[in-house]
């Protein structure tokens, strides 16, 4: 009996030997063809990429402009910041006060950064800081206190915006919020779009001997006796008593009602015949705040030294 399953051709016919070395090579070409695909793919990708990143860059760059630079001239930047107040010293004791200011053969109105003392008569007391752009073009300013206790008046806050056109000055108001005894702030004046462009000043602020209800500040109108010298010589050169609104006061030089910013009274108003309540203070104004706009001047290139105390005021 024939068993069908039983074949009578070779085995080596029906079922032929595979080719192996062929077989073996097939694999590793179908391979490298997709590893050479899938890179070229990544590289192209890349490309992409860097091309999109870079004229994205481009793009930004001509949206707003080249990078800006803080203005400097000699390698300093062109702004400066004091306290009015007749008690500064070199910030870190890196220069000397100079003995005549106004000999002075420099742009600059001090030779470097500055530390100031402020002697307040209790909590609420003012102080007038003054910020000076000796350079020729705009520059936009970030006002900032770094301590505790202080504030900007007008922004009722620890910053403030100040922007000033070439050899424009500009002024702010310090508000006292605690009743410090004796302490330390510094206020950093920087550009608004540089990192670390920025000027430095250092406050010393304690507890003086005279405190009062009343503490001058800034739209205040009260009447002040004054006595003014030329800061150089010491020459004394005028004397008086006069009405004045405290900060800008467009009557007088810029500095003279931003001098009575920081005066103290108490309640009576110096109303009282006889009694004086007021206190007094000294300011020290270089010639951007007083004369040294007003071409011809005698006082042109001066820096004064005024001498204030509140005889009655706030006047309403």
């Amino acid at each position: 009996m024939t068993r069908s399953w039983i074949s009578d051709t070779p085995d080596e016919v029906e079922h032929p030997p595979v080719p192996l070395g062929i077989n073996e090579m097939v694999v590793p070409r179908a391979t490298l063809m997709l590893s050479l695909g899938t890179a070229l793919v990544l590289l192209l990708s890349m490309i992409w990429v860097v091309w999109a990143a870079w004229n994205f860059s481009a793009e930004l760059e001509d949206s707003f402009g080249p990078p800006v630079e803080a203005p400097t001239i000699d390698g300093r930047l062109a702004w400066e910041v004091d306290l009015l107040f007749d008690t500064c010293s070199a910030r870190e004791g890196d220069w000397e006060w100079p003995e005549n200011f106004s000999g002075q053969d420099d742009v600059f109105l001090y030779p470097g950064e500055l530390r100031c003392d402020w002697e307040h008569q209790g909590d609420d007391d003012r102080a007038s800081l003054a910020v000076y752009n000796r350079g020729n073009t705009t520059v936009d300013l970030v006002l900032e206190i770094r301590g505790a206790g202080v504030l900007f008046s007008d922004s009722d806050d620890s910053s403030d915006l100040m922007t000033l056109d070439g050899g424009q000055s500009g002024f702010a108001e310090l508000e006292l919020t605690d009743d410090i005894t004796e302490g330390s702030f510094t206020v950093v004046v920087s550009h608004l779009t540089v990192v670390d462009a920025e000027v430095l000043l250092d406050v010393n602020v304690f507890k003086g001997t005279e405190e009062r209800e009343m503490h001058i500040n800034d739209n205040d109108r009260i009447e002040v006796h004054y006595v003014v010298w030329d800061a150089d010589t010491g020459e004394q050169l005028d004397e008086g008593d006069l009405l004045v609104t405290a900060g800008d006061d467009p009557t007088y030089i810029d500095g003279f009602g931003w001098s009575a910013i920081g005066l103290d009274i108490d309640g009576d108003r110096g109303l009282i015949p006889g009694i004086a309540t007021g206190t007094s203070h000294t300011t020290l104004l270089p010639p951007p705040i007083a004369y040294g706009n007003s071409d011809g001047h005698e006082l042109q290139d001066s820096w004064l030294r005024f001498e204030l105390s509140i005889n009655r005021g706030p006047i309403t």
